[in-house]
């Protein structure tokens, strides 16, 4: 299995006042390829910080962070950000769709960044809707589907370009129970049949049951790190 991604020494110190606050104390983990990997611990473990270092969303107080052997630690933002677009996928609590965009452009807005053709981008996008249950909605904005069918559509958006890693915080925070499990089962059908990698930052304890690996984190280090 391939190393998608690796990150050393990781520290985030952030300053509240006259205090240093370390969300992350010298964390090292190594992702590889296919991983279905859930970041377990209370609030303010530093699940989140250390999903946003692993994008490219924040940039660490010490260490590094490498996306398929490249680091980040001396890439501009320009490069970042091209990053994002080409090699990661994102999947957000509050889903973040384009509310005057229809569940098909919100799908593939991350194709016309790439510049992929409006055959390809077409195909792409209705395949990858179906595969995530929404064959039909593909014209619905927004407004007109429900809490579970635009975490769905954020789903596709994420996994539509291809990218190498998807990274997930919190996506079944404000669904209900039904809804959550339904979603988490797609998203592993996802990296069972496509190999698509995903790390989770979250609390539900549903995601550890589907995961097949658990890192626990308490006051920004890994306390155990376990597959199953």
């Amino acid at each position: 299995m391939s190393i998608i991604a690796s990150v050393s020494g990781l520290t985030r110190d952030y300053i509240q006042g006259t205090i240093t606050v370390r969300a992350l104390r010298g964390v090292d983990l190594s992702i590889q390829e296919g991983d279905f990997v859930a970041l377990m611990g209370p609030s303010g473990s530093g699940k989140s910080t250390l999903l946003n270092l692993l994008g490219g969303l924040d940039e660490p107080s010490a260490g590094d962070v490498s996306i398929e052997g490249t680091s980040l630690t001396d890439m501009t933002e320009a490069q970042r950000s091209n990053l994002r677009r080409d090699r990661l996928g994102f999947i957000f609590q509050s889903y973040n769709l384009i509310p005057v965009l229809s569940a098909a452009e919100n799908a593939e807005f991350v194709l016309l960044l790439q510049g992929v053709g409006p055959k390809e981008r077409r195909e792409r996008v209705f395949k990858t809707l179906a595969d995530v249950g929404l064959a039909g909605m593909e014209n619905r904005r927004p407004n007109e589907l429900s809490g579970g069918q635009q975490q769905r559509v954020a789903v596709a958006r994420a996994i539509a370009g291809k990218p190498a890693l998807i990274l997930a915080d919190e996506p079944t925070a404000n669904l209900d129970s039904e809804t959550g499990n339904a979603l988490l089962e797609l998203m592993k059908k996802l990296n069972e049949k496509n190999g698509s990698t995903f790390v989770f930052a979250t609390h539900d304890p549903k995601v550890m049951a589907v995961a097949n690996r658990v890192i626990k984190l308490v006051d920004g280090k890994i306390i155990s790190d376990e597959r199953q």
